[in-house]
């Protein structure tokens, strides 16, 4: 049983459609990828995941239980973290606070507990440790984006959802970024990343699918996707030998 599941899902903005009868999953332990262009749906996906929209029609499952019922709220505290494009850093808040904030989900937590818990996140985040009482708005696009991630695994995730993480990021920090994602994957986190670098996500990716016009046109094992013509001339530059 895969641990998130799409079936057939749709999904509109208004009278605009969004998604087209989408279907995918994502078994424990993966880290999918899913590729596209700006408006192809990739984001919407991921807002439908996390019920931020509602299906138009189709199902979300996860873990085995339908979900695209449910409230937000309610997919957090399932397992289901999303880190949204564009980083939502709460400005007046320090880095340390912000990183607080993702834990909600869980409920009351001692002190000595989140204190554990954010020190951990420094620890996978080094370059923000110092920062941890500056505020957020301070903190450059890399680290806002460490923080933004950061503050999605204090939710202790099954599923970690990453929109477009490297968007807007010098290639250094790029490769930092993926470094970092493959260090959260190998503590046990599934991942589902949206990315319009495709090098990138497919150096990290066991497998991935490729969304055009909010349809799913291609799917397959990282090779696959490599191999394909189609695939490399539109996301990678380039052409199959």
């Amino acid at each position: 049983m895969p641990l998130l599941e799409l079936k057939k899902v749709s999904s509109a903005y208004g009278s605009v459609e969004a998604l087209r009868g989408v279907s995918l999953h994502v078994d424990q332990g993966e880290i999918v990828t899913l590729l596209g262009a700006n408006g192809a749906g990739k984001s919407t996906t991921l807002r439908t995941i996390s019920s931020l929209i509602k299906p138009t029609s189709g199902e979300v499952w996860f873990e085995g239980r339908r979900i695209d019922t449910l409230s937000p709220e309610e997919i957090v505290r399932m397992g289901i973290s999303h880190v949204p494009e564009g980083r939502r850093i709460f400005p007046g808040l320090t880095v340390k606070e912000n990183i607080m904030l993702g834990a909600t989900s869980r409920g009351h937590l001692s002190k000595h507990q989140m204190a554990n818990d954010v020190e951990e996140m420094f620890g996978i985040f080094p370059d923000i440790k110092r920062f941890e009482n500056s505020l957020g708005w301070t903190l450059s696009g890399g680290q806002q984006q460490m923080l933004a991630v950061a503050r999605g695994l204090m939710a202790k995730p099954k599923l970690l959802l990453l929109d477009e993480p490297s968007l807007g990021l010098a290639p250094v920090i790029v490769q930092q970024l993926f470094a970092t994602i493959r260090i959260i994957h190998g503590r046990g986190t599934t991942i589902l990343l949206v990315e319009q670098n495709a090098h990138m996500a497919l150096s990290v990716a066991a497998r991935g699918y490729v969304l055009e016009t909010g349809s799913m046109t291609v799917e397959g094992t990282t090779a696959d996707l490599l191999d394909n013509e189609e695939v490399r001339a539109a996301y990678l530059g380039g052409h199959a030998a």
